[in-house]
């Protein structure tokens, strides 16, 4: 298993480094600039001076390599300044937001936290239902509580998140007035008043989330189910006299569990990355709203760097689920 993740982390290396360059030259080559939104009576030496200042006018593959510079270099004063370095004013070391003039990677780090608040907590507790909804669903096939979890599971997969999103705001919101419809970022917990109001602004979008993660979740946790109780190794755990509960939870579910894993750990990306849909319709200031926000006003830098992020995230959880498939299937070998 170690000679197995180490082979596979070599090969990640050069196959994200060909995903960077990618992603700079195709966001870099894109139409829209910040140069185009300079009015044309700033005179041409104030226009000059802006364009450097932004660090636009060199070479396109100097700035690539100054921009991948900052996922690997760490100085001292990252434990003083934020995020990778000291900044482009002084050694063009870090990269800047071209809106903010603020730090990729600073930004990025006070925008996670909400994200991770909000998406995250929905994610694990779509895990939460959809698991033992998805197994018992395929042991009682066809039964009232299978019918109600399929419906359930088409609605919650089929129906969009902003449209979810605004009908539980008119709901729950401006009708019957029990949660905000906006969550308050500024708020900060420090007793448990402030608590309980944190918990309330984040009822409505973890809500909408975890039923669109649990009604896909569920889905393949039921198909795989089903495809594993009919198998012969099924009947012959039972003609054994083997307790029901252990044939369903310890053989089937083991073997079921292959396919759910990689639908999670290929999910788990989307938690990092932000739900872009429903921070915009509850105007969370997480990870989702800053990409938009960049794409708006052609933030080369932070949608570069975010874009790169989620492909990092998307080649390693995609190793973490190959892993888990060795400790799931005993039939699965890395030697």
């Amino acid at each position: 298993m170690p000679t197995y993740i180490l082979r596979r982390l070599l090969v990640a290396i050069p196959t994200l480094l060909l995903i960077s360059l990618a992603i700079f030259l195709i966001v870099d080559f894109a139409p829209g600039s910040p140069m185009s939104e300079i009015p044309l009576t700033v005179p041409p030496e104030v226009r000059q001076r802006m364009i450097e200042a932004l660090g636009a006018d060199r070479p396109v593959m100097v700035r690539y390599l100054l921009w991948l510079r900052q996922f690997f270099v760490v100085e001292p004063a990252y434990l003083i300044d934020g995020w990778f370095g000291t900044g482009l004013a002084d050694g063009q070391q870090r990269i800047l937001s071209w809106q903010s003039r603020v730090p990729v990677f600073q930004i990025i780090g006070e925008r996670i936290p909400q994200t991770l608040t909000v998406v995250g907590l929905a994610y694990v507790i779509g895990i939460a239902i959809a698991l033992p909804i998805g197994i018992y669903s395929a042991y009682r096939q066809y039964s009232w509580f299978d019918q109600i979890g399929t419906f359930v599971s088409m609605v919650g997969y089929s129906v969009p998140t902003f449209f979810t999103g605004v009908l539980l705001i008119v709901v729950f919101s401006v009708e019957l007035g029990w949660f905000p419809s906006v969550y308050d970022t500024t708020l900060r917990v420090t007793d448990w008043d402030s608590f309980l109001r944190q918990v309330r602004q984040m009822v409505l979008p973890v809500t909408v989330l975890a039923l669109f993660n649990a009604a896909e979740i569920s889905r393949y946790t039921r198909s795989a189910m089903l495809e594993n109780l009919g198998q012969d190794y099924v009947r012959t755990a039972r003609a054994k006299g083997l307790d029901e509960r252990a044939v369903v939870l310890k053989h089937v579910l083991r073997n079921s569990m292959i396919p759910v894993v990689t639908v999670i750990a290929l999910g788990l990306p989307t938690v990092f990355g932000g739900a872009i849909i429903t921070e915009q319709v509850f105007k969370v200031n997480g990870i989702g709203a800053a990409l938009i926000g960049a794409i708006n006003v052609s933030d080369l830098p932070m949608v570069q760097t975010l874009t790169f992020i989620f492909a990092v995230l998307i080649v390693l959880f995609n190793l973490v689920a190959d892993v888990l498939y060795g400790l799931l299937d005993p039939r699965i070998r890395y030697d």
